[in-house]
Formats: structure tokens, sequence, C-alpha cells
């Protein structure tokens, strides 16, 4: 009998610590993709790839952002109302890089270096901002 109360808080020490360790592998694979995309140096001639690119990679992120809202919207009440500032943020980063890509596309190849590096800034933000969201979710809204 002793063993088994033993055994049940290193059972969930156990648990825990593997579902941080998925956490942080996912957290390290968002940002090696997120890296891998805008390592690339697309030249200007490269302009309508690489906005096709990251429009898709885009909407992959609100895709994610969807489930992610709907995963918090079967949370507690507490849950929620701390997600909503959390969600409002990866809207308006998610809105942002839109409209930074639609300037991509009219950019001028003198202005190319400087919309695209803006442009894979924001992507980066974004996926980071989101990683972290998802992370936080995953532990609050259990």
């Amino acid at each position: 009998m002793n063993h088994k109360i033993f055994l049940l808080p290193v059972l969930a020490i156990v648990t825990f610590t593997w579902g941080c360790d998925i956490a942080v592998s996912q957290h390290v694979d968002a940002k090696t993709a997120a890296r891998e995309l805008t390592a690339k140096d697309y030249t200007f001639a490269q302009k309508t790839e690489f906005t096709e690119s990251m429009l898709k990679e885009l909407a992959a992120i609100n895709q994610d952002l969807d489930q992610l809202g709907t995963k918090i919207e079967k949370s507690s009440a507490a849950v929620r109302a701390e997600a909503q500032s959390k969600l409002q943020v990866l809207h308006r980063k998610a809105e942002a890089l839109r409209q930074r890509l639609d300037r991509a596309k009219d950019a001028t190849e003198s202005t190319w270096d400087t919309v695209k590096a803006g442009s894979q800034k924001a992507y980066e933000d974004l996926k980071d901002e989101f990683t972290l969201a998802r992370l936080w979710a995953s532990r609050e809204a259990r």
C-alpha cells in the first residue's frame, strides 16, 4: 500500500514533466520553421513567391488561432477572461502581418529589402506570440 502512495506523486511529476517537454519541443519546432521560412533570402524577383509563402503561413496561423480560441471557449470563465487579451494581441499581430504582406506585393526594387525584413519580423513575432499563447493555454485550459 505504501508504494502506491509514493508512486502517485511520482507519476504526476513525470506526466507534468513529459507534457512540458512536449510543449517546449513544439515551441522549438515552431521557431525553427519560422526561421527557415524567413532565412531564405528572397530577391525582388521572388517577391510573388515570398508573399504567397507568407500568406499560406498566415492562413495556417489564423486556422490554428481559431482552434485555440475554440479550445479556450471550453475552459473556465477565469481562463476565458484572461485569454481574451492574449487572443486580441494575436489577432492584431496577424492583421499587421497581412497588411505588411499587402505592402510587400507593391514593393519596388528599392524598397524590397526593407519591406521584406519588416514582413519577416512581423511573422516571427506573430509565430513566437502564438506559440507562447498555445503553451499558456495548454497549461490553463485543462
